[in-house]
């Protein structure tokens, strides 16, 4: 065997190991995922310039006017599709339920074993879109929202920590882990560009100041 076809082989046997890992870290049984990686900093500053900033109107809002959660795939509604993606070796009964597995909240760094404990956070408060426009929309255009799984919208967090942060827009309200902040706006303004929706003043000139360092 020459030393070249050698070097090939080696080449190509590491390129399939590596496939394989890959394959393993994705579908394996302590596979692990997160909110969908949000657009770099510079793409953020770029969408936030062109959002319309306007004064905020929740004339008519119901959080009943957002249907959750829905069926997403098989017997798993919204809720438990973002508990499985976002927990590690998370075990689930015949509806999709999650009767064990871990959860960590990046808006605290707190690590939970029970799902009783996690909350799914509409990183976009469903009163902040409607603010900010939903309220012009078809219900179907909320449930889709309310639902989204593919944008950077949905994550599980620490229970309490979401129930803290309510309906507040980055202005009055923003993850304690600083580590985090710079994830945080990026989806934030993601979201609001993707659904065309307003920002005020004071959410633009916090998210303004918070990606300057991002």
């Amino acid at each position: 065997m020459s030393k070249v076809y050698a070097r090939r082989r080696l080449s190509i046997l590491a390129a399939v190991t590596g496939l394989i890992a890959m394959v393993g870290i994705f579908n394996g049984p302590t596979a692990s995922a997160a909110l969908p990686t949000p657009v770099s900093g510079a793409t953020a500053r770029s969408y936030l310039a062109s959002l319309t900033v306007a004064t905020e109107n929740r004339t008519g809002y119901s959080r009943d006017l957002f249907p959750t959660w829905i069926t997403i795939s098989g017997t798993c509604n919204t809720r438990e599709y973002i508990l499985k993606r976002d927990g590690t070796n998370v075990v689930t009964d015949s509806a999709c339920v999650a009767t064990s597995g871990s959860w960590y909240s990046p808006y605290d760094g707190a690590t939970w074993s029970s799902a009783s404990d996690v909350d799914i956070d509409h990183l976009v408060p469903l009163a902040e879109a409607w603010d900010s426009g939903a309220g012009n929309w078809t219900t179907s255009q909320r449930q889709a929202f309310a639902n989204d799984v593919t944008r950077p919208q949905l994550l599980a967090v620490t229970d309490n920590v979401n129930q803290s942060k309510g309906d507040q827009d980055p202005a009055t309200w923003m993850p304690s882990r600083t580590a985090y902040r710079c994830t945080y706006v990026r989806a934030w303004v993601q979201v609001k560009y993707y659904y065309n929706l307003s920002v005020d003043s004071a959410e633009k000139s916090a998210l303004t100041s918070y990606l300057s360092g991002c």
